[in-house]
């Protein structure tokens, strides 16, 4: 082990068994509330043939987490034909149980509902289905109200009666679905170790779902990378392969397959990716990655367009963002989290949806929390909610104004200080001898693997170096090369792609500290240790 890495592990806190977890140390899945209840019911189910409908969400962790209990009840042996899978449509149902499900569940004659990924506050439906004799199974990952759903089972590691259990809390909705899977085996159900195919989406929904990739999840998504590097599923091998995934990386999940996975939902339907993840032929499975891949390409020219749009015209001055105009409403939550990025200011922003109503997405960071605004501004909007850094609304386009005003007027109210210190990059090390970036070393890193919130890709700062050469790339000359040194003659090359002006106006007679993440180049067959740019500080 290198001096350096043995500095980055102490830096961070990680002893060695950090590097190779064992899969026997995940948590005994019984220990969450209502899962033996919830497997017992499961088993029931499968014996008498009953029909089973799963009910997911239209996100990346609703699909994954919608197809890994499938696979489960179909390793447990249920009838493949009584499996039925429902996912909300975003723009006629919202988050959460849809309405539509009871009148599927009647015409189906189903007898159990499992949720994933929501279902917690869902507490009218679930009291219909009770009405209609039909039991539910509640899976799901986000915050419960002061009182639970009479369901069969609420099996939800945020119950508030549930003490937190080697990071349980911070599973995804799919990694919820997974430890009902352990339990499925624990009771004999499904054969031991076969569980283990179904890693490949539960790291998956994990990382595009962001969540801490310590604790539990730290286990299941260092063997989740093993099984997706050896996955059996020919919709993800397909997608993979559209998106030139080259290295299997939380970075490479996260940019390039979890976009695709979540283009259906947000502009047509997340059945798409459904269908993709659970498809038996290649030529099945080669037709929907080709439909994803073009939704996707949708999204992205949807989404410059709008970024363009709202940069042309230039934003507010206001210190929350609020930016209204006539985009695809899947789209607006990308937009708000981009505006984040460019001006370093919480930002809604809003299309409409039907005449005169407008519906939003918001991004925020820091101290200021969207879900205590919409509060705050409750009387201006028809409605919404979320989370302190993410949250919906709906206004009435009479009440746009007064909605900017109250959501600004609370953000002064609060007299917050610095906070884009929130947005900074923070490097983890110094390093002054540039040939401590070596291939050896960019192997030990990949032992930190997967990347994510709770274990982010490690970034360094580079104190002591000069410009010995600079070159502008690509057909606009806004990718920036920089060629550096440092004080022993050691060289290093960095790249950023889509560099701020600031940055492609250096010289070589800057003064620069870069911060960057280490990466491999391949070319022509001869591996070197490359860098890309986190920031550069400029010394005057």
């Amino acid at each position: 082990m290198s001096k350096l890495f043995e500095r980055l592990l102490e830096a961070r806190g990680l002893d060695r068994s950090f590097l190779a977890p064992r899969y026997e140390n995940l948590t005994d899945p019984f220990i969450l509330p209502d899962l033996d209840k919830a497997a017992d019911r499961i088993n029931q189910a499968i014996a008498e043939n009953e029909k089973i409908l799963i009910y997911g969400d239209y996100d990346v962790d609703g699909v994954t987490a919608s197809t890994v209990m499938a696979d489960a009840l179909a390793l447990a042996g249920a009838n493949p034909e009584n499996i039925d899978i429902m996912l909300p449509d975003r723009f006629a149902d919202g988050y959460g149980m849809s309405p539509r499900l009871i009148t599927r569940v009647k015409k189906q004659g189903t007898k159990l509902v499992i949720t994933v990924d929501c279902g917690s506050r869902n507490h009218a439906i679930i009291d219909e289905l009770n009405t209609l004799d039909i039991d539910t199974v509640v899976t799901d990952h986000h915050e419960c109200g002061d009182e639970l759903p009479e369901a069969l089972a609420v099996v939800n590691p945020k119950r508030p009666d549930f003490a937190a259990v080697n990071g349980l809390r911070d599973l995804a909705g799919v990694g919820v679905a997974f430890k009902v899977a352990q339990g499925l085996v624990q009771k004999s159900l499904i054969p031991a170790g076969q569980e283990k195919w179904l890693l490949d989406l539960v790291l998956i929904g994990t990382i595009c779902d962001n969540m801490l990739l310590t604790g539990e999840n730290r286990i299941l998504g260092y063997y989740g990378i093993k099984v997706l590097e050896k996955t059996r599923r020919a919709g993800l091998k397909e997608l993979m392969s559209r998106a030139r995934v080259k290295n299997l990386t939380a970075e490479s999940i996260g940019f390039q397959i979890g976009p695709r996975l979540n283009a259906a939902g947000r502009l047509k339907s997340a059945h798409l990716s459904l269908d993709l993840l659970r498809a038996a032929s290649p030529t099945d499975a080669a037709a929907l990655a080709e439909q994803l891949e073009d939704l996707n390409k949708k999204r992205k020219t949807e989404q410059q367009a709008a970024i363009k749009e709202i940069s042309t015209r230039g934003v507010s001055d206001d210190p929350v963002i609020i930016e209204t105009g006539s985009w695809h409403e899947g789209i607006l939550g990308i937009i708000a989290g981009r505006l984040v990025e460019e001006y370093q200011r919480p930002a809604f922003v809003l299309s409409e949806v039907e005449n005169g109503i407008f519906k939003g997405s918001g991004r925020s960071f820091g101290d200021f929390s969207l879900a205590k605004a919409l509060d705050y501004a409750k009387d201006s909007i028809i409605g919404g909610g979320g989370h302190a850094g993410a949250a919906g609304v709906r206004v009435d386009g009479k009440q746009l104004y007064a909605f900017r005003e109250k959501i600004n007027e609370y953000y002064k109210s609060l007299h917050l200080v610095d906070q884009t210190k929130y947005l900074k990059q923070r490097a983890d090390l110094d390093v002054a001898n540039l040939s401590d970036l070596s291939l050896q070393f960019l192997e030990e890193l990949k032992s930190l693997e997967p990347f994510g919130a709770g274990n982010e890709e490690p970034i360094f700062r580079l104190p002591e170096v000069d410009i010995v050469n600079i070159s502008h790339m690509g057909t606009e000359q806004n990718h920036l090369r920089l060629d550096i040194r440092d004080r022993k003659g050691n060289n290093l090359k960095l790249v950023a792609f889509y560099a701020p002006e600031q940055w492609l106006s250096l010289t070589s007679e800057d003064k620069i500290v870069p911060l960057i993440k280490l990466m491999e180049n391949d070319f022509n067959g001869v591996k070197s240790a490359e860098a890309r740019i986190v920031d550069i500080e400029i010394i005057s």
